[in-house]
């Protein structure tokens, strides 16, 4: 392993990596709010989901405030009095979970459906494209929003984990086209090499070809996209929090973190929305970033 990860430093993509401030801040980052979400029960001072530690008392405190009796919150308190630190963390993860889960899942399906698009032709194109054409007809945020509600209203007792797979599929089912047109794009110069053609002649299966030899050879525009859009998903899992459709209001997401705190900005309690804001932001501009780096990187003309 130790040589494996010497090996990709002094690559190409290793020296672009090192030699670019931005991309070690982001990734910097990237990886404490990635530790910090899934070590949060050892990392957080408190456990906000924990409701027997919650003292209604210490509501909507204010900074590194120290109730008497009670302990230190170094970014204040909720409505409920959970620690925003504590909630920041947990939030993180929720977000994490949630971004990452629908964009592996969207990756799975837009590149084998583009990648069959592109491949067959015909048809099969023809259809997937219209569907495409379709879906990006609309805006993400409105399908998604739409997707959720309905979930949310045909289980309205359901248990947490069906809230978390109805969001999941909502921001998924947005996110494929992205992945299929560019996979399809792809596969429509690859299928035409000569590698393809050699691979034909042979009498090797199609979905051989395109598992073995083709989809190797697109997947680095998929890399970049999924990357950024790891952050586009966290943004649209916290705007359908902060409207009441995304994870359980229970959950301290961070998106619903800055729907409750919207409703004390103006009577002064500003923390609640400010930190988890700020923290949202982080996350999304870091992921960004290692997105752009990653383009640049992997662009052979601008090596």
């Amino acid at each position: 392993m130790k040589k494996t990860l010497f090996g990709w430093l002094d690559s190409d993509i290793g020296y672009s990596f090192r030699t670019s401030p931005v991309a070690i801040l982001a990734a910097a980052i990237a990886l404490v709010c990635f530790i910090c979400s899934v070590f949060a029960g050892w990392i957080a001072p408190h456990n906000p989901f924990d409701l027997t530690t919650l003292v209604l008392s210490d509501a909507r405190l204010p900074p590194a405030w120290e109730p008497e009796g009670s302990t230190k919150y170094l970014l204040g308190t909720d409505d409920q009095g959970r620690d925003i630190l504590s909630a920041l963390i947990y939030g993180a993860r929720i977000s994490l979970v949630v971004g990452v889960a629908s964009v592996i899942l969207s990756m799975v399906i837009g590149v084998a459906l583009g990648l069959l698009a592109g491949f067959r032709g015909g048809w099969i194109d023809t259809f997937l494209m219209r569907v495409c054409d379709v879906m990006l007809s609309f805006p993400s945020i409105l399908v998604a929003l739409l997707i959720a509600g309905v979930g949310r209203a045909l289980f309205p007792d359901a248990h947490d984990t069906v809230a978390f797979g109805v969001l999941i599929v909502s921001i998924t089912l947005t996110g494929w086209v992205q992945y299929a047109r560019t996979v399809r794009g792809s596969t429509l110069v690859e299928r035409n090499k000569e590698y393809v053609q050699a691979a034909r002649v042979t009498g090797v299966a199609p979905l051989r070809i395109m598992a073995r030899h083709v989809l190797p050879n697109v997947m680095g525009p998929v890399l970049v996209l999924a990357t950024i859009h790891v952050a586009t998903a966290i943004i649209t899992e916290a705007t359908l929090s902060f409207l009441g459709v995304g994870v359980p209001p229970t959950s301290p997401s961070l998106g619903t973190l800055i729907r409750v705190g919207n409703d004390y900005l103006f009577s002064g309690e500003w923390w609640i929305t400010i930190f988890p804001g700020l923290m949202l932001i982080l996350i999304a501009l870091s992921v960004n970033l290692l997105g752009d780096w990653l383009r640049d990187a992997l662009n052979p003309r601008l090596r």
